[in-house]
């Protein structure tokens, strides 16, 4: 028998015991997680539900955003990534298009593996 928010206090215990790296990962996690609710929600014309998770998606960016250390030289490419898929997160706010979002997930998945990548190198370094 699971106990009553055994599952939260793990996740709970999860993101505060993270490295930033570690929370860095969970945040791309969490985008592209609800980034397929939207889509998902799109497909099902259910506009309130793909509006939620595509504001989800957007703290989440709008987070990343915001934690960039300018004085490294590569978080300017993240920064220029950051901003593309803010834009076409207005897209598909507009339009709740769910190619658009798509769209948005492939790429955060490619900044998720990239991330990964990089964490294991750091780890082996």
């Amino acid at each position: 028998m699971a106990l009553p928010g055994a599952y939260s206090q793990y996740n709970n215990s999860k993101i505060l015991t993270a490295s930033p790296a570690e929370l860095t990962l969970l945040l791309y996690e969490g985008a592209i997680k609800f980034g397929n609710i939207a889509i998902i929600k799109m497909e099902q014309k259910d506009i309130q539900g793909a509006h939620n998770n595509i504001v989800r998606v957007e703290k989440i960016i709008d987070y990343l955003r915001e934690t960039l250390d300018m004085k490294y030289p590569v978080a300017q490419d993240f920064e220029n990534i950051y901003v593309y898929l803010s834009r076409r997160l207005m897209d598909v706010m507009a339009s709740k298009d769910p190619t658009i979002m798509e769209e948005i997930v492939t790429h955060l998945r490619s900044v998720r593996d990239n991330w990964k990548e990089v964490m294991k190198k750091a780890k082996a370094s």
